[in-house]
Parts: C-alpha cells; structure tokens; sequence
C-alpha cells in the first residue's frame, strides 16, 4: 500500500528544477551562462547543437533558472540572449519530512537593470 498526496505547487516547482539539474546538458548550459548570451553562442560555447539547447533553454525557462532578455541595437533587429535567473538553488526537507525547493535571485537578476530597459525601449 502507498501513500499519495495531491500535487502542489511546490510539488511542480521541485520536479522542474530537479528535472533541469539532473540533465547533463542543462547543467552545462548553466555553468555557461557567466553573460547574457544567444542561444548560438550558448550552443558553441557548450558544445551543444543549436536544436538541443533551445530545448534544454525552455526546460530551463520553464523551471525558472534562466530567462529571455531582448537586446535592441540601432539599425539591426531584435536578438534574444538568455541569462541565469538565480544566484542560489537549495532542495531541504522540512519538519513534516517534505522536500522543498528555494530558488534565490538577485532583485535585478545576476545581468542588472539593463535587460529591463532594452525591452521597455524595444516596445
């Protein structure tokens, strides 16, 4: 016999970031991200096809550990780099004997205020 409880949450929150951790790829995706950087220069920089890390960047995007910044330049288009969206992960198991996730970010994220203002200037 075994025991089930209904999904939270934090149920979810965990499993992605887990998901995310546990996958080679991902983690190294992660341990590129020093800078704001396309996807290409991600891609080349882990030695990852292009195809593979735009996957592993929406597993990461989806568990909140890197995020989409718009980089607006005079005269050329729109470009998308991405960054790490957290300066700390800690998994702990609480007093009912639960796992629990914690993902800590920086207030203006680990790239500072400027990802804000290109995309408010690039509305």
């Amino acid at each position: 016999m075994s025991v089930e409880f209904p999904p939270s949450e934090d149920d979810a929150d965990l499993e992605r970031v887990v998901t995310v951790l546990d996958d080679a790829a991902c983690r190294k995706i992660l341990s590129t991200l020093d800078e704001p950087m396309s996807a290409n220069e991600i891609a080349t920089a882990a030695d990852i096809p292009l195809s593979s890390t735009y996957k592993k960047l929406d597993m990461l995007s989806e568990a909140s550990l890197v995020r989409e910044t718009a980089e607006v330049r005079p005269g050329r288009s729109r470009t998308s780099r991405y960054v790490t969206d957290f300066s700390q992960i800690v998994i702990e198991l609480d007093e009912e004997r639960s796992l629990q996730v914690s993902v800590d970010r920086s207030p203006a994220g680990p790239d500072g205020v400027w990802p804000e203002l290109v995309e408010e200037f690039s509305r």
